[in-house]
């Protein structure tokens, strides 16, 4: 997953924005506690997600895949005064320690925690989005993309995490084609012919694909 020599990692790192004491605190409690904690952003996507959302000032945002709620807090460092951030994760094991730093945080009236499949729970938005951020299971990226594209604003951008899927999009680096291999080969695929987007694909630690409906 990590593409950056660790030594220009650190030097990154070190010339960007620290991440606030909370944030250090989630990243702690995840790898301290919870299973697979490299599924968090950590602090240089967080920044990124947290600079992008910033430069959009977005008035609703949808995550799809909350994990741990590091991306969630990154994101909500850019909503309208007014915004809200609905997010959806279907493990509820985690919800009430990630509820509980929601809590904690200056962002708390304006984040809706939803638990629950997030293709049952999407159409029940009864929103239009400036800023998505898809970070769930691979096999339904493009189920997730088609669910949201109308709900996106025109001008709008949809972000999707992991497309470069720890290095397995290429074909010498993979040992097998596996099913969550294929998803990502194939949405990446899509996004780059589909003529109702810009796209860019940024290689930030496993790759976020950047998508500006027009």
């Amino acid at each position: 997953m990590e593409f950056l020599d660790k030594k220009i990692e650190d030097y990154v790192l070190a010339h960007s924005s620290t991440e606030s004491e909370l944030l250090q605190k989630i990243d702690r409690h995840t790898h301290l506690n919870v299973m697979m904690p490299r599924m968090l952003s950590g602090h240089l996507q967080g920044r990124v997600l947290a600079m992008l959302s910033s430069m959009i000032r977005p008035k609703a945002i949808l995550e799809i895949g909350t994990y741990t709620g590091y991306a969630t807090l990154c994101m909500a460092e850019g909503l309208d005064k007014e915004g809200v951030l609905h997010t959806i994760d279907i493990n509820e094991e985690l919800e009430e320690t990630v509820q509980g730093f929601f809590d904690e945080s200056i962002y708390k009236e304006h984040i809706h925690y939803h638990i629950g499949n997030a293709l049952e729970v999407i159409p029940t938005l009864d929103h239009s989005f400036d800023l998505v951020f898809i970070d769930a299971d691979k096999a339904n990226y493009q189920h997730y993309y088609d669910l949201v594209f109308e709900k996106v604003n025109q001008g709008g951008i949809i972000i999707a995490d992991n497309v470069l899927w720890s290095g397995k999009v290429i074909e010498e680096y993979r040992k097998k084609l596996d099913k969550d291999t294929q998803a990502i080969l194939e949405f990446n695929d899509f996004v780059q012919h589909d003529d109702r987007v810009e796209n860019v694909l940024f290689p930030i630690r496993d790759g976020l694909m950047v998508v500006r409906k027009k």
